[in-house]
């Protein structure tokens, strides 16, 4: 039963450390931002993250000035709560299955049949332990803030901008900042 337990710790410890690994670094070595700060907020689960790559990629060069940064659009409520935590259900649950843990009852119908056929009973809750996570954590989103502004939201219009409406937007929004630089410039005593 000890070993059991260490099993159990073992694999909390290991899911935390991957979550723990799982943090992108920043694109500067320092951190620095070299000009303004366009973000994404995408649905991983979803494939927008191929989207993302690409859209990095065009705008790199159009825009070399860009500090471009993207992330994984986490879904609101509890929603990511209840994934991790059947995450690691899940993999308590598979440990208990494999050991062939006998709780000195007489066993359920259904746990004696998970013991009796184990990897098809660990490859079942495997699987649909995971198709429900990827409900939980899907959001669809694929938000585009610009120094903090949001500027684009598939959540709220239903659809990935196309790149010369992206374009458009980035143009606006230097125009905007480089304008009110200028004005604070301006001298009225000629």
């Amino acid at each position: 039963m000890r070993c059991l337990i260490r099993l159990c710790v073992l694999a909390i410890l290991l899911l935390h450390s991957i979550e723990a690994n799982n943090d992108e670094a920043p694109l500067t070595k320092l951190g620095g931002k070299t000009g303004p700060t366009l973000r994404f907020f995408y649905c991983y689960s979803c494939g927008y993250r191929k989207v993302y790559d690409q859209y990095v990629n065009i705008l790199r060069q159009k825009y070399p000035e860009l500090h471009i940064e993207g992330e994984n659009f986490h879904p609101p409520g509890y929603n990511m709560l209840i994934a991790r935590v059947l995450g690691t259900l899940k993999i308590l649950i598979i440990i208990l299955i494999i050991s062939g843990v006998d709780f000195g009852r007489p066993a359920p119908f259904l746990w004696q049949w998970c013991i009796e056929n184990r990897f098809y009973s660990c490859v079942l809750i495997f699987l649909i332990c995971n198709a429900i996570e990827g409900q939980l954590i899907s959001s669809g989103a694929f938000e585009i803030h610009f120094n903090d502004v949001p500027v684009w939201s598939k959540l709220e219009t239903g659809r990935i901008p196309q790149p010369l409406e992206l374009f458009q937007i980035i143009d606006f929004h230097l125009e905007m900042q480089f304008t009110e630089r200028d004005v604070g410039k301006i001298s009225f005593n000629k």
